[in-house]
C-alpha cells in the first residue's frame, strides 16, 4: 500500500503544479514589442535635425529625438501598463515634452512629431481620463502651434496621427488589461481547484482506507477468538482479512489512477458481511432497483460511512438500513450520537459525507435513532419508493 500512497502524494503534487502553472500569455510577454511600431514617426524629426544649418543645432536635435525615443522605450518596457508611481509617470512625460521642445529648435515644425510619442506614452502609463486630457492637449498644441509660429505651415495630419496612435494604443492597453485579469482569474481558479483536489483526495483516503481497516480490525478480533474454538472459521476470517487488505490496496491504486468507484450493491454486501462478522443483527434491503442510478454512488458512500461508525463506536446489537429513491437511513441501537460523533477522524468522515451530499443536492442528517442509538440519513427532496 505504501507504493500506492506514494503515487497518491505524487499525484497531488503534479496536480498542484499543473493547476498553478497559469502563465501570462504572449500578449503580456511580447505585446510591448508592438509599441515599437511608432518609432517610425521619429524618422521625420531625426532627418530634419540632421539637415539643421549648424552643427550645434544638429547635435541638439539628434539628442532630443534620441531622448524622446529612449524615454518611450522605457515607458513601455520598464514602466509598462500603468504600474509605475504617479510621480515617475509625470516626470517621464515632462522630460519627454521638454525634449520635444528641444528638438524643435533644430528640426523646427518637424520636431512637433515628438508630441505623438508623448501622447502614446501617456496612454500606456496613465488612467483613461488622465490620458484623454494629455492626448487632447497634444492635439490642440499640434493644431495651434503651427498656426501661431510665423513661417510654419498648418498640417493637421500630425494631429490626426496623434489621435489615431492614441486610439490604437488605448485598444492595445485594454487588451493587455483584460489579459492580466484573465491571468489573475486563472491563478485563482488554479488555487481553488488545487485545494478542492486535496480535500477530495483526503476525503477519499478516509472513506476508502478507514472503512477497510475498521472491518479488518473486527475480523482480526473475531479470528483471534476463533483460533482455539473453530480453526476452520478462523482461517476463513483470516482469508477475508487478506481479501480486504488487497481490496483496500486496489481501491487506493484506483483512487490514484482516478478510476476508483463504489457501488451500492457492493457496499450492501460488504456491510452485511461486516455486520455478520461483528455479530450484529442487520436488516438490509436486498435490491437497489428503486434507487435512481445517479444517486446510488452517494448512497453507497453514506452506507460505507454509517457501517464504519457502527463497527467502530456503536457497540450495537441491531442495525436497520432503509433504502428509498429519496434517501438512505441507517439506524442502530448502540450508544447514540455522542459516541458516533466523538470527534477526531470520525468527524472528518461525517464532514466528508456532508460535502458529498451537498455537492449532489442532498442533505446529511444525524441524531438519535428510534432504536435508541444513532441515526445517519442522506436524503433528497421528493417522494421515493422503498427498495425491498
Amino acid at each position: 500500500m505504501s507504493d500506492a500512497l506514494t503515487g497518491l502524494c505524487e499525484r497531488v503534487h503534479v496536480t498542484n503544479q499543473a493547476l498553478a502553472s497559469a502563465r501570462p500569455g504572449p500578449w503580456r510577454r511580447f505585446g510591448p514589442l508592438l509599441g515599437l511600431v511608432w518609432v517610425v514617426f521619429l524618422a521625420e524629426p531625426l532627418t530634419a535635425s540632421l539637415d539643421a544649418p549648424s552643427p550645434g543645432a544638429r547635435v541638439v536635435g539628434v539628442a532630443g529625438v534620441l531622448g524622446v525615443g529612449v524615454l518611450y522605450g522605457v515607458s513601455i518596457f520598464a514602466l509598462r501598463f500603468r504600474d509605475a508611481p504617479t510621480r515617475v509617470v509625470v516626470g517621464v512625460l515632462a522630460v519627454q515634452t521638454a525634449l520635444v521642445a528641444l528638438t524643435t529648435l533644430a528640426a523646427q515644425q518637424h520636431g512637433l512629431v515628438g508630441l505623438v510619442f508623448v501622447g502614446v506614452t501617456s496612454v500606456f502609463l496613465l488612467r483613461r481620463q488622465a490620458a484623454l486630457i494629455v492626448v487632447g492637449a497634444i492635439v490642440v498644441a499640434l493644431l495651434a502651434v503651427p498656426r501661431l509660429v510665423p513661417g510654419w505651415q498648418a498640417e493637421d495630419s500630425t494631429a490626426l496621427s496623434a489621435v489615431l496612435a492614441g486610439l490604437a494604443v488605448f485598444g492595445f492597453t485594454q487588451l493587455v488589461a483584460r489579459n492580466r485579469q484573465l491571468v489573475v482569474a486563472q491563478e485563482e481558479v488554479a488555487t481553488l481547484a488545487a485545494g478542492q483536489e486535496r480535500e477530495r483526495l483526503a476525503r477519499d483516503v478516509h472513506d476508502v482506507v478507514g472503512h477497510s481497516l475498521t472491518v479488518v480490525s473486527v475480523k482480526a478480533e473475531l479470528a483471534a477468538r476463533l483460533l482455539r474454538e473453530d480453526t476452520d472459521r478462523a482461517a476463513h476470517e483470516l482469508a477475508d482479512i487478506q481479501r480486504l487488505t488487497r481490496s483496500a490496496l486496489a481501491d487506493v491504486r484506483g483512487m490514484v489512477a482516478g478510476a476508483r468507484a463504489v457501488t451500492l450493491p457492493g457496499e450492501l454486501a460488504a456491510a452485511r458481511a461486516a455486520f455478520d462478522a461483528a455479530g450484529i443483527e442487520a436488516r438490509l434491503p436486498g435490491a437497489v432497483d428503486a434507487v435512481a442510478p445517479e444517486r446510488q454512488t452517494l448512497f453507497a458512500w453514506a452506507l460505507r460511512e454509517a457501517a464504519t461508525n457502527v463497527l467502530r463506536h456503536a457497540a450495537a446489537r441491531q442495525v436497520v438500513v432503509t433504502l428509498e429513491n429519496t434517501g438512505v437511513t441507517v439506524d442502530d441501537d448502540g450508544r447514540g450520537p455522542d459516541a458516533a460523533t466523538g470527534g477526531g477522524d470520525d468527524g472528518n468522515g461525517l464532514r466528508g459525507l456532508a460535502e458529498r451530499a451537498r455537492a449532489a443536492g442532498a442533505t446529511l442528517t444525524t441524531g438519535r435513532s428510534p432504536l435508541g442509538g444513532f441515526r445517519l440519513a442522506v436524503t433528497f427532496a421528493g417522494d421515493g419508493r422503498i427498495a425491498s
